[in-house]
């Protein structure tokens, strides 16, 4: 007798690369990447966070008029999502920004040197950029990685305290698609526009990356550590629910 061969399986058919184009949204212009997947069985539209982009997945061989007539569909779902999210995202003297969950006027000084500081004017509170004002939105983005550096040490090291684990390191990034991460070898990493939240989400965050030096996992166990650490978490986790995508909706330039 001889073996049973089995026959080799076919590998999966390469897919296209991802299509990139432009949707206008009410007269709204917004980037649209659509991508191919081979285990999708139906299509997903999602706004990314900042809502500067959209990404769409459909199944694997989708005719065009299928995608076409699926966005059709979805235009004022798309318009009632979007309206959260202001047009003109960018930073000039005279607009707003938050820091610590305080709204804060621009004010750019005119001076080509100085420090980028917050104050108090007139009761009123001001951040001060100098320099050319072209630079302003990326001094702005310096100011508030140097703000959200000093704060989240200050409550990681307290955090980590009372857990007794060590933090290994602490860094700022720009991510969008989560804000914070912690590493096993203890590296733990923020996105630095949490600044911009106010101090209880700031804390909480602190302490949902801490909790994981001792729970590297989303366990009850996990839940009940980080509540403990910060009492508000709740009402921290609503907050960056409703306003999170905000503050990546921010331009610096």
């Amino acid at each position: 007798m001889f073996p049973f061969k089995k026959k080799p399986k076919k590998a999966a058919k390469p897919l296209p690369a991802p299509v990139k184009r432009v949707l206008d949204v009410a007269g709204r212009s917004m980037p649209l990447t659509i991508r191919q997947h081979n285990q999708a069985t139906r299509i997903t539209l999602r706004i990314e966070p900042g809502g500067r982009a959209l990404k769409m997945t459909i199944p694997s061989g989708l005719a065009d008029r299928e995608v076409n007539a699926f966005l059709d569909r979805h235009q004022g779902w798309l318009l009632t999502k979007l309206a959260k999210f202001p047009e003109d995202a960018g930073l000039r003297s005279g607009s707003a920004i938050l820091l610590r969950g305080v709204r804060h006027r621009i004010e750019h000084t005119g001076r080509l040197r100085g420090l980028t500081e917050a104050v108090l004017v007139d009761g009123e509170p001001v951040i001060r950029v100098s320099g050319l004002e072209e630079h302003l939105g990326r001094r702005l983005a310096d100011f508030l990685k140097k703000e959200a550096r000093r704060e989240l040490e200050a409550l990681v090291d307290a955090h980590a305290y009372r857990v007794r684990r060590p933090v290994n390191s602490i860094s700022m990034k720009d991510t969008r698609s989560r804000w914070g991460s912690c590493s096993v070898d203890g590296n733990l990493s923020f996105s630095w526009r949490i600044v911009m939240a106010p101090p209880l989400v700031i804390d909480y965050l602190a302490a949902h990356e801490v909790a994981h030096l001792k729970e590297m996992n989303h366990g009850p166990r996990f839940w009940a550590l980080c509540e403990k650490l910060c009492p508000e978490m709740e009402e921290a986790k609503a907050w960056l629910k409703r306003h999170g995508s905000m503050l990546h909706a921010i331009d610096f330039g």
